[in-house]
């Protein structure tokens, strides 16, 4: 299996097909596998790199007692340079997605186009904040099976498949809760990029679920308001996992996205 060394740590990614290259950045608490889909059904058109990020899945135990946005879009740029890649696609979905207007901002040389699937580009308010501490202590005395209980009921739509709902038991059970804390607390302190978006200035998709509870339509609609030129995608049937409620539309969004085709629209 493929690991490259990246700021001190050993990264395992996942890859398929051939060409220009899409790095896809999954969220929280979540790993590369989350792209499966995407790595079967894009490797026509994309060389699909998804890594794990740090302290998540395969790659290193992390030794970070916060794991910030800036922190991971480094590792990026780390990757796509050990790999020799110059500039890619780059598809972030949650967290995946803040660690994607990270990057933009560090380093928007490295991008050639982005999709921010089900994500903000606001900081956490004083509640969100407050609810990431409690995510913690609920992860430290529950454990993780708990977490994967209320992560399956929270971020799928209202009648998801066995698949989806399997597949993300697989994900949340399988990741440290060092990582785990980590990462909250990463999210619950990251900046708000909000006054970033209308500086974003290469092709951009936005994919928002139609049941999200978490980010609802409006809200994604509003994020793609504000990038100039923004594609949107709004998936029937889908929470706030689309790439793997929905593989399909968030496919065809993204083929469109890549080869520069019309803007899609799903009510």
């Amino acid at each position: 299996m493929p690991y490259a060394r990246v700021n001190g740590n050993m990264l395992f990614y996942r890859e398929s097909g051939e060409g220009p290259a899409a790095i896809f950045l999954h969220g929280f608490p979540l790993d590369h596998s989350l792209w499966l889909d995407q790595l079967k059904g894009l490797a026509h058109v994309r060389h699909c790199i998804a890594p794990d990020l740090r302290g998540f899945g395969r790659s290193d135990p992390t030794v970070d007692p916060v794991l910030t946005m800036e922190m991971l879009a480094d590792d990026v740029v780390g990757l796509m340079a050990a790999l020799g890649i110059d500039h890619g696609d780059v598809v972030g979905l949650s967290m995946g997605g803040y660690v994607a207007l990270a990057l933009w901002e560090l380093r928007p040389e490295v991008v050639r186009s982005l999709a921010l699937l089900d994500t903000r580009a606001g900081a956490d308010g004083p509640e969100a904040r407050s609810g990431r501490d409690a995510m913690i202590d609920r992860i430290l005395d529950g454990g993780r099976r708990a977490l994967a209980d209320e992560m399956v009921g929270g971020l799928l739509g209202r009648s998801p498949s066995r698949r989806a709902q399997a597949r993300l038991r697989s994900m949340v059970e399988g990741t440290r809760y060092e990582t785990l804390v980590a990462s909250l607390e990463g999210m619950r302190d990251r900046k708000d990029r909000s006054a970033l978006l209308p500086t974003i200035s290469v092709p951009t998709l936005v994919v928002g679920g139609e049941e999200d509870a978490l980010i609802p339509p409006d809200r994604v609609r509003e994020l793609a308001a504000a990038i100039p030129g923004a594609r949107i995608t709004i998936v029937p049937g889908a929470g706030h996992l689309t790439a793997l409620e929905a593989p399909d539309a968030v496919n065809q969004a993204l083929i469109e996205l890549f080869e520069g085709r019309k803007v899609v629209w799903w009510r």
